[in-house]
């Protein structure tokens, strides 16, 4: 049997255990799957675009484990009451191959996103580092604002959308976290200003320049999400040329992340080897660094393999037969000849 874990499920662990705890629990499998990066079977993701989206598998596997994600971006979909990014995986036993776990993967998707992003300000940002900008108030938005306040200790949080109804859902969100401002602000240029770390998380397919020379700071670290395909970025090409640049998966960046501007031979470096403790982040206290966050598989990895720990741990889910258990192995066709019960195929009308 699998279990099966569908988006009602997953929220309602969340709630139980707490987004908090949630957050630094996954945090610490991510941090133990990153120091293992060169045990993992890895690949950029296999992606189908069209003019307004794309649809992408992203798998990868260790000795034990093999995981994948499927993913879509598609911006305009709220125009049809739809959501940007809708997502499920599955992590299954490399020794045999059978799937162990079906989940959702929409709402974790947000999750180990803040949490990646978090690990990555941990290793790169200011230690001081104690306000925040952010240029973007989608879906992801609230999961980012929750996991830098939460684990990092951001105290002062200044937003920006240019949808004012998607700032006012945020800062009335994040009215749970008293210890928290939330600071409206009335321009991209004005939410970034003297802060200590900025997160762009914007949704359009497009070469955007959501942040430029003139808005950035000595001190600061960029937390970049939200170019992730060939033809979007966020970042102005001379802000990828002041900072240290760090990347998940070069190879995938490369193609979909903001250092698709930039020349091939142009060095980024590895977070892992960061994480891992093998390399340095940021070289000064006055240095730019810039994660370049496309989101990658090892990151769902870490996920699934939370997730599915968890809700033994609670005891949740749903036990599916989503693989055939079979008396004798090599006889599948034994399957149509089963007698049809109550529930069997109905005809359609």
């Amino acid at each position: 049997m699998t279990l099966f874990l569908d988006v009602n499920t997953l929220g309602s662990m969340v709630d139980q255990h707490g987004t908090e705890e949630f957050m630094t629990e996954l945090l610490g499998y991510m941090k133990d799957d990153f120091c293992r990066w060169e045990e993992f079977d890895k690949s950029s993701r296999t992606a189908a675009h069209s003019d307004i989206g794309v649809i992408e598998l992203m798998p990868v596997a260790d000795g034990v484990n093999y995981g994948f994600k499927y993913v879509n971006g598609h911006p305009s979909n709220p125009n049809v009451g739809m959501s940007t990014v809708m997502a499920f995986g599955a992590l299954s036993d490399v020794s045999t191959g059978y799937p162990r776990l079906l989940s959702e993967l929409t709402l974790s998707t947000a999750l180990r996103t803040s949490v990646t992003s978090v690990m990555a300000a941990q290793a790169l940002a200011n230690p001081h580092a104690t306000s925040m900008g952010m240029i973007g108030c989608g879906a992801q938005s609230e999961f980012q604002a929750i996991a830098f306040h939460t684990i990092i200790g951001i105290k002062e949080l200044r937003i920006f959308d240019i949808d004012h109804q998607a700032m006012n859902k945020v800062a009335e969100h994040l009215k749970d976290y008293p210890e928290l401002t939330v600071i409206k602000a009335s321009s991209a240029k004005a939410c970034v200003k003297g802060a200590d770390i900025v997160t762009t998380v914007t949704a359009d397919k497009a070469y955007a320049t959501i942040l430029t020379p003139d808005m950035i700071e000595p001190g600061m670290h960029i937390n970049g999400i939200g170019g992730d395909c060939p033809g979007k970025t966020e970042l102005h090409l001379d802000v990828l040329k002041a900072g240290k640049i760090f990347v998940e998966h070069e190879p995938q960046t490369r193609v979909e992340g903001d250092i698709q501007q930039l020349p091939a031979e142009h060095k980024v470096n590895p977070i892992w080897k960061v994480i891992a403790g093998l390399e340095q982040g940021r070289d000064t206290e006055e240095q730019i660094t810039i994660f370049d966050s496309v989101g990658f598989a090892l990151e769902d990895f870490s996920v699934l393999r939370y997730v599915y720990d968890l809700a033994v741990q609670l005891g949740v889910g749903e036990q599916i037969e989503l693989i055939p258990q079979l008396d004798n192995p090599k006889d599948l066709f034994g399957l149509t000849k089963r007698p049809r019960c109550s529930s069997a195929i109905r005809e359609v009308a």
